[in-house]
């Protein structure tokens, strides 16, 4: 996810952004595009049958034929790689000695060469390759397969960065260790900031290190866009060579996404091929301005922008926090283009956080109890707030349905959620409306109370709110503090924004009627 920087200009922008949003959103406008690819991170590869036929009659004789020849390499790169990474610590400090770097990654980069020459690769290369002092990093794009390792072997197995489980994987393990990575811990909230660290020492070291290679997009895709690039490559603010990726087949069998072929169906399907052509490309270098150099994710637009138009492929705020919250959905039970919202473009606009928005899809899934391919209708809505369905429900829910057609969407929830159920002066509406229910100033809100409030503002004599105040109160307390209610409704605000509402109408009330008693 792109990070806003810390100077004022991106502060005082941001909130001017989130306040125009909500001002947009009050006029009952669209306040975000939508993307210009549906969902980058699923691939829908459809073969026909004749098709399907050459592949199962191709594969039965290639498949064994060229794991065969893959296998007998890998005799000889275990023992080499293994070679090569002996006594080498996982998180090195300085360069690799340089037998290991004029001899043993020569030999690597031939064997890995001749590999994917038996899996039927046909490379093509473009361009000429920067050395270090003209660029120290390659961003290479687009991400879409493990097959891209090509592109790091072309390069003259540069330094990668790199998931740090993916060194336990046994012999890819020992071969990326050998270009000394930089790991990533995606698990650690810290993780981010040490890369980035790793990245500048190494690439502002007077010591030879090799080229790092970043995919900057750091999930895969389905290559029908450019997603938003990750800042790591581009906060060191030195030049970067642009590497480009092309498969440009008549049936695609390599793209590994979240949703599509597995990883050993596109292997098996790859293999089956006659053969599979890949074009690497090295752009010119990439050289950022002063400003770039202050402005990382300017300066990752920018070289984004020179990729996707030397692709001919459009860009989207899709992020690998979107596929994250897909694969949440999907885990809910949700159709997994249910998590797809744009973070980076709707974070930076509302001020959101990976940890709330994940905590909005679990709720979110809570209601969706019925599906509707994602998305939910007032029925669900009044059933998760457990009130009846009514004119300020109904008014509730028209702000959140953003293209009125009745219901719902993941993206259209979150929205209201932040920009709608959060106002301004949530605490002072928390401590009126408690005010409010508190008929007997005791300091405490009985069911009774509740009620009586909860029926005059939806009109309904006969509303039965013993569920809502049990969920509130606790199976076993007949009464509920402000400290109780206020943790309540900051948990669930769209009942602050009804609370506020309500209030609303009683203000209205209150200043109309002397008029209409003088009329």
């Amino acid at each position: 996810m792109a990070h806003l920087t810390d100077s004022k200009q991106t502060t005082d922008t941001t909130e001017l952004e989130v306040w125009e949003s909500r001002t947009i959103w009050g006029e009952n406008r669209p306040s975000l595009y939508p993307p210009a690819v549906a969902n980058p991170f699923m691939q829908q590869t459809h073969l026909s049958a004749w098709r399907w036929a050459c592949t199962i009659l191709l594969g039965t004789v290639l498949v064994p034929v060229r794991v065969s020849c893959m296998a007998f390499l890998f005799m000889l790169l275990w023992p080499m790689a293994t070679l090569t990474t002996i006594n080498l610590p996982i998180q090195p400090t300085k360069p690799m000695k340089s037998w290991r770097k004029h001899l043993m990654k020569p030999a690597l980069q031939f064997l890995f060469r001749m590999t994917f020459f038996f899996a039927g690769f046909l490379i093509k290369v473009k361009g000429k390759k920067a050395t270090r002092e003209e660029a120290p990093i390659f961003v290479t794009a687009p991400h879409s397969t493990f097959f891209d390792a090509i592109a790091v072997v072309v390069a003259g197995l540069p330094s990668v960065v790199s998931a740090s489980h993916n060194v336990q994987i046994p012999l890819a393990g020992k071969c990326l260790l050998s270009t000394q990575p930089v790991l990533v811990k995606r698990e650690d909230p810290n993780s981010r900031k040490t890369t980035r660290n790793e990245i500048l020492t190494r690439v502002i070291s007077k010591m030879k290190w090799p080229q790092i290679l970043i995919f900057p997009e750091g999930v895969c895709t389905n290559r029908s866009c450019l997603i938003t690039f990750k800042l790591g490559a581009f906060s060191p603010g030195v030049p970067v060579q642009p590497v480009l990726l092309r498969y440009p087949n008549t049936v695609d069998t390599v793209t590994w996404t979240w949703q599509g072929f597995s990883a050993f169906q596109a292997f098996i399907l790859t293999l089956s091929q006659p053969f599979t052509r890949v074009e690497v490309e090295f752009m010119p270098v990439c050289i950022p301005s002063e400003e770039e150099k202050e402005n990382p994710i300017l300066f990752a637009n920018t070289v984004r922008i020179n990729m996707a138009n030397a692709l001919e492929l459009p860009v989207t705020d899709h992020t690998f926090e979107d596929c994250r919250l897909m694969i949440s959905a999907g885990a809910l039970q949700l159709p997994m283009e249910a998590g797809l919202v744009e973070f980076t473009t709707i974070s930076q606009k509302l001020k959101l956080d990976w940890d709330n928005i994940h905590k909005h899809l679990d709720r979110y899934a809570a209601i969706a109890v019925s599906s509707k391919g994602g998305k939910i209708g007032i029925e669900e809505f009044s059933s998760y707030l457990k009130l009846p369905i009514s004119e300020p429900l109904e008014q509730l829910f028209s702000l959140f349905d953003r293209n009125h057609d009745g219901t719902i969407d993941f993206r259209e929830y979150v929205i209201g959620l932040t920009v709608l159920c959060n106002p301004s002066n949530t605490e002072k509406i928390l401590q009126i409306s408690f005010k409010l229910f508190d008929l007997d100033e005791d300091g405490y809100i009985t069911e009774q109370e509740l009620t009586t409030i909860l029926q005059a503002a939806f009109g309904v004599p006969d509303l039965d709110v013993s569920m809502l105040f049990q969920e509130m109160a606790g199976k076993d307390s007949t009464r509920v503090s402000y400290k109780t209610f206020r943790k309540f409704a900051l948990k669930h605000p769209a009942y602050a924004k009804l609370f506020d509402s309500y209030l609303n109408l009683q203000a209205a009330y209150v200043y109309s009627s002397p008029q209409e008693v003088k009329a």
